[in-house]
């Protein structure tokens, strides 16, 4: 499940043989940019153009790390990763909504317009990750193949 963390923090799939050769395993790439990083942000997925909680982003991506640790008995359960998302997301929601990543774009300005699109992008994401957190809380069959053809239609 910490793949598909990261997968939706950067956009990219865990594979991508077009890429440079240091970025084409998203594991290995990733761990140019740790969490507690300044770096940090710069494997944010550029489609949602700086418009997210970089705090959230910071802690979805612990938590994917948490996932990813080689000892089974250290990774977290699929329960405990769903409240967790819940409570990003929910942390995230009761702050601003829109927090500028003042990381990556020192020398922008903050805009108080926020346009449409920008909008939907950090609204997607909010909705991909709360339809996810849904998906592990059943972990059925029918909810894995559902997660499964949204990833084959690559719904955003």
């Amino acid at each position: 499940f910490g793949v598909v963390l990261y997968e939706i923090l950067t956009g990219r799939r865990s594979l991508e043989r077009n890429r440079p050769r240091l970025e084409q395993k998203l594991l290995d790439w990733v761990k140019e940019f740790p969490a507690d990083s300044k770096k940090f942000c710069l494997l944010m997925d550029p489609r949602v153009e700086n418009q997210f909680s970089l705090n959230a982003a910071r802690r979805i991506a612990k938590l994917a790390d948490s996932c990813l640790l080689k000892s089974a008995k250290d990774r977290p359960k699929m329960s405990q990763v769903a409240e967790s998302l819940k409570q990003i997301i929910q942390v995230s929601d009761e702050g601003s909504p829109f927090e500028k990543s003042f990381e990556c774009n020192e020398n922008d300005p903050v805009d108080s317009d926020k346009d449409s699109s920008e909008m939907r992008a950090s609204e997607s994401a909010k909705r991909r990750m709360a339809h996810l957190a849904k998906l592990s809380e059943h972990g059925g069959g029918v909810s894995r193949r559902r997660f499964m053809i949204m990833q084959r239609a690559k719904v955003t």
